[in-house]
């Protein structure tokens, strides 16, 4: 699972992410975010992680650098 995840992230970054408008507000973006979250805790723990920083990414964030706990 752990593999598929990243490969999924991966497959973002290259294809999806450079045909975006906006960037994210973040450092490190929230792909990379997830990627490493998931790399160093684990499939369940790193989407978790991922997940809550895509729902604190918004146009009124203030960003900022938010590394991975």
């Amino acid at each position: 699972m752990k593999i598929l995840l990243i490969r999924l992230i991966q497959f973002y970054q290259k294809y999806l992410s450079p045909m975006k408008r906006t960037k994210c507000p973040y450092y490190p973006s929230c792909s990379q975010y997830g990627l490493e979250a998931i790399q160093k805790h684990g499939a369940v723990k790193g989407s978790i992680l991922a997940a809550w920083r895509i729902l604190r990414c918004n146009p009124f964030s203030s960003g900022g650098y938010d590394p991975v706990p």
